[in-house]
């Protein structure tokens, strides 16, 4: 009996499982440690990443961004900041450009009014630009025309070396406006651009100036040159010497053309920011150019040119055939164009 109880001792201890070795749990667990804590340390530094780029975003939108707390914040659309590609606007980064263009007709005073506005130390009116055909021949190239510019990358003699407050040129009526007036309009809703209207009250006045400038391309009458705008008063006589002759048969229509297209642009561009100016209101009140520096968020300027007008005086004094031109316009809603609009 003892035997047995023995010989069942002994077995049981042999069919036991043995106890795990101390050394491999301790190696299981340092192995659990370090994964853990790969785990934590990268997504410890994924989020230091974030939050340092974050900082980084913060940082370059502040050196970007500029602030001008007395600023109409009506206005803000039509405040710009460009970034010509041509050149560092360095220390005037943050001064507020605006956008503008004339829109006119030629023999209307634009030349006149674009002198006097570039006589402002802050604004750089570049001209007639799409006098180039190239540069008018579709949409797409008169939107990569205007966006350069708007971005102060076009040189003309206009361009200055203060801050500009105001960017812009002219542009006629004739020179791919009207075809396009509708992505025209859309750009400059777009692009808060301002849109400066100058037209003439008198058209027979710009008729006859029309006329005495196509006749000088040829003539030639200053030394054998021509000028369409004149410095000096010896000059404006010579020209005001030719006196054109009027189509008596078409004199009404054209007239009546001349009005529809005036009327048309003003109502295709009726939806921009815009202002409307006649060559006769500036001439007979300079006070006018202060809402325009008003309207372009100018500080005040006296504006000065040194232009001279070529027709000055009654116009029966520049028209050959005056009395046939008297005889068609009396009656009609163009007889105020005979009057006297302004005395110099």
């Amino acid at each position: 009996m003892a035997e047995e109880i023995c010989l069942f001792t002994k077995d049981a201890l042999i069919i036991k499982p043995p106890k795990k070795s101390p050394a491999s749990l301790r190696m299981l667990v340092l192995v659990f440690a370090m994964v853990c804590g790969v785990y934590i340390c990268s997504v410890c530094l994924r989020q230091t990443n974030i939050h340092t780029s974050t900082k980084f975003i913060n940082v370059e939108v502040n050196q970007r961004y500029c602030h001008d707390n007395d600023i109409d914040k009506s206005q803000t659309p039509y405040l710009h900041y460009p970034k010509p590609t041509s050149f560092s606007r360095a220390e005037c980064a943050c001064n507020p450009v605006r956008l503008f263009t004339i829109l006119s007709m030629q023999r209307s005073g634009s030349g006149w009014f674009e002198t006097l506005l570039n006589s402002h130390t802050n604004v750089s009116s570049n001209g007639e630009i799409f006098s180039v055909k190239e540069r008018r021949s579709n949409v797409s190239s008169i939107l990569s025309t205007l966006d350069r510019v708007y971005n102060l990358d076009w040189f003309t003699s206009a361009s200055k070396n203060q801050c500009s407050a105001a960017v812009g040129f002219k542009w006629m009526l004739n020179q791919g406006l009207m075809e396009y007036h509708k992505e025209i309009a859309e750009y400059f809703n777009d692009k808060g651009v301002s849109v400066i209207f100058l037209f003439r009250r008198n058209l027979l006045r710009r008729m006859v100036s029309v006329l005495a400038n196509s006749y000088d391309r040829y003539a030639k009458l200053l030394n054998g040159t021509h000028k369409s705008h004149v410095h000096s008063h010896e000059e404006a006589d010579t020209l005001s010497r030719y006196k054109p002759v009027m189509n008596s048969t078409s004199l009404v229509t054209d007239l009546k053309l001349m009005e529809k297209m005036v009327l048309d642009a003003l109502e295709h561009f009726s939806g921009t920011r815009h202002i409307v100016l006649y060559y006769e209101d500036l001439i007979k009140n300079r006070t006018k150019l202060v809402d325009v520096q008003e309207f372009l968020g100018l500080p005040q300027m006296e504006l000065t040119s040194r232009q001279v007008k070529i027709h000055r005086g009654s116009l029966s004094e520049h028209i050959k055939n005056w009395d046939d031109v008297t005889k068609i316009l009396r009656g009609t809603t163009y007889e105020s164009f005979l009057q006297p609009d302004y005395t110099n």
